[in-house]
This record gives C-alpha cells, sequence and structure tokens, in this order.
C-alpha cells in the first residue's frame, strides 16, 4: 500500500526542504489544508500538495540549507503529532503576512536559527490531509535579532519598509511561492 503515518509526516517535511513535486504528490492530500498559512504567501493556502509546495519555496527563500530534523513522532487515530526542530541559515529576506498583505520583511540577517516545533497532521487515505503547528517563533525572532529588537535589525527592518525594499521582497517571495504551486505534474493535486 501506501507509507505508514511516520513516514508521511517525515515525507511532508522532506518536501519543504527540498521542493519536491513528486514527493508532495505522493504524501500530500488533494484537500490538504494547512491551518498555519496565515502568515504566509497566498498560494500557501491552496488545498493539495501545491500549498505545501509554496510553503516550502517561502521558507527556503528565507533560509538556507532548511532542515526538520525530527526528534520524536506519536500516533493517533488518522494523526501524527510530530516534535521536530527548524533548522537553517537567515540568507534572504523572511517575509510574513496578514490577511495576504505584507506584515513583517526581516532581511537577512546572516544567523542560524534551531528553534523546537510541535505538528499535528492529519492523516486520511494514505497522506496528510491536515497541518497544524505549535511553534517557538519567539525564539526564532530572537535568534534573528527581531524579539526582543536589537537595534541593528530593527533599523534595517524600518530602512527596508521606507525605502520599498520590503514590499518588493514580499512580491518577489510570493511570486516565487506562486511559481512553486504550479510545479506538480499534470493530474497530480492542485497545481495549475
Amino acid at each position: 500500500m501506501g507509507m505508514e503515518p511516520a513516514e508521511l509526516a517525515h515525507g511532508l517535511f522532506r518536501v519543504l526542504e527540498t521542493g519536491d513535486p513528486a514527493l508532495a504528490a505522493e504524501v500530500v492530500h488533494e484537500e490538504f489544508h494547512n491551518r498555519e498559512a496565515a502568515v504566509a504567501p497566498a498560494a500557501c493556502a491552496r488545498p493539495g500538495p501545491a500549498g505545501v509546495l509554496a510553503s516550502g519555496a517561502w521558507m527556503r527563500s528565507a533560509f538556507t540549507g532548511l532542515h526538520f530534523p525530527v526528534l520524536a513522532t506519536a500516533l493517533g487515530d488518522e494523526e501524527v503529532w510530530v516534535r521536530l526542530r527548524m533548522r537553517g541559515r537567515h540568507t534572504g529576506a523572511f517575509v510574513r503576512y496578514r490577511d495576504g498583505a505584507l506584515d513583517q520583511a526581516i532581511p537577512p540577517t546572516g544567523r542560524e536559527i534551531d528553534f523546537e516545533q510541535i505538528h499535528v497532521l492529519g492523516v486520511r487515505d494514505g497522506k496528510v490531509v491536515r497541518h497544524e503547528a505549535v511553534r517557538d517563533d519567539v525564539t526564532m525572532l530572537g535568534q534573528l535579532g527581531v524579539f526582543p529588537p536589537a537595534p541593528p535589525t530593527a533599523l534595517r527592518m524600518v530602512a527596508w519598509r521606507l525605502t520599498g525594499r520590503a514590499a518588493r521582497a514580499a512580491a518577489l517571495v510570493t511570486a516565487e511561492a506562486a511559481e512553486a504551486a504550479a510545479a506538480l505534474p499534470a493530474g497530480t493535486g492542485t497545481g495549475r
């Protein structure tokens, strides 16, 4: 048959790391819903593998060497709970959205991120159909110098907003996410 639920979880995070459209089609249900897409480009809210590919492109645009080492998994009725770490180097603008519009653009800092997250994945028909997360975003923002605000990072963020670089970064990230969402082979999910 297909993959076991824990393997599906590993596969989902591998898609985020690599942007592999074939793997996305293999592990992500066409009705997949990402509850966490509210702070991401609009394409990340698309159902199915397309939304996962867009989410991966969004995160990889900000973090080089993006990696999600899984620390533990627990299985429930049609759910997989995953405890992992998110790691990478902040080499691109990390753009966060609110209601589909630019909320915050953090200019590249070159800093490493490494923080813990818990993800709850719904599984149906041998694929991941739902995603929710509890992330330690405060730790990540601290590692980037945003919270509490480090003066150099805060000044760069203000300068980016005033000069329009934040808006340009958001437009570029939005386009990259939409392009990734369209990368599915024909007949595999809701890419095109």
